[in-house]
């Protein structure tokens, strides 16, 4: 029986012209705050490190790799990596990727509590768009700044539980969490900056976004008997609002721990990770159940045909 206390680093705005020290600052000041309430796994959000800069059209690629990181852990934000170590906290963040080869990803990161990596992740749903668009309220140009993630859905044992991760509009998508699932997933972290609008369509306000968001991490911990954390970067980045929402949800899909603001923000929950052995053997239990000679159009079909 493995136990863990799992917290979630919300994060506040991070503004454009707010330097990485300033930001690593803050994420320690975070990770310290865990540490005296026991955290022993810490889920920071998406793009951590910066603001949401997918946001801003740029046509200059030295001004688009400002954005990224060369290695990681570097100078900048190994200091990070250093408290992780001195605290015996595991965490996972998320940030943009620079391969040496010049490739450009939106990457979450794991490590276990020595502060060693343990997994990568490379976002695989990428939403937006690739150029400038005159028909929406804000720009939200993922898809030319990134590529789609290489490396699939993959798990580890970590910390003697088994952990996958996944990044922001991924969690929308079921098969995100089936494909962990069936790799006997028993903890999901998903960091996420989410508008609080929809650029495309005024009338989705935050209360839609919420519940899309709230139902998305809770049906994916349902029907994969899995803890899931789902933590934001919030707050108004240069005028732009993103929406908190911070939740960790049980293997029944419950909220077990939910931030109140859009600042900074610990929430923190003690997680029995045994608690995830009833539904995989039940309801779940994938072996069992599971009619994979009807799934074939999953596979081999992207988008929607209508054949009637």
């Amino acid at each position: 029986m493995t136990q863990l206390v799992v917290g979630g680093a919300q994060m506040g705005a991070i503004q454009r012209a707010d330097s990485r020290k300033a930001v690593i600052a803050r994420m320690i000041a975070l990770m310290e705050e865990a540490a005296s309430r026991g955290v022993e796994m810490l889920v920071y959000p998406e793009l951590a490190l910066t603001t949401f800069f997918p946001r801003w059209y740029m046509e200059d690629a030295a001004e688009v790799d400002a954005w990224f990181e060369r290695e990681m852990p570097g100078p900048q934000t190994a200091p990070l990596f250093e408290k992780a170590r001195e605290l015996g906290i595991a965490m996972t963040f998320g940030y943009a990727e620079l391969t040496p080869e010049g490739r450009h990803f939106n990457t979450s990161i794991l490590t276990n509590r020595k502060g060693e990596i343990v997994g990568k992740y490379r976002k695989i749903h990428l939403p937006g768009h690739v150029e400038y668009d005159t028909e929406r309220a804000f720009q939200h140009l993922e898809k030319r700044y990134f590529e789609p993630g290489d490396l699939g859905f993959p798990v580890w044992r970590n910390e003697g539980v088994v952990m996958g991760m996944a990044i922001c509009n991924d969690r929308r998508w079921p098969e995100t969490f089936r494909c962990l699932g069936l790799q006997g997933v028993e903890l999901v972290t998903i960091g996420y900056n989410t508008p609080s609008v929809n650029s495309q369509m005024s009338a989705e306000g935050l209360k839609e976004r919420l519940f899309h968001s709230e139902l998305s991490l809770q049906a994916g911990a349902y029907q994969n008997a899995t803890y899931v954390a789902g933590i934001a970067k919030a707050g108004v980045e240069d005028g732009h609002p993103l929406m908190g929402g911070s939740i960790i949800v049980d293997p029944n899909g419950f909220v077990i721990a939910r931030a109140e603001t859009e600042e900074d923000e610990l929430i923190v929950a003690p997680c029995d990770f045994s608690a995830c052995a009833f539904g995989k053997s039940t309801i779940f239990d994938f072996a069992r159940h599971r009619r994979i000679e009807h799934y074939g159009r999953i596979t081999s079909q992207a988008g929607m045909v209508v054949e009637v």
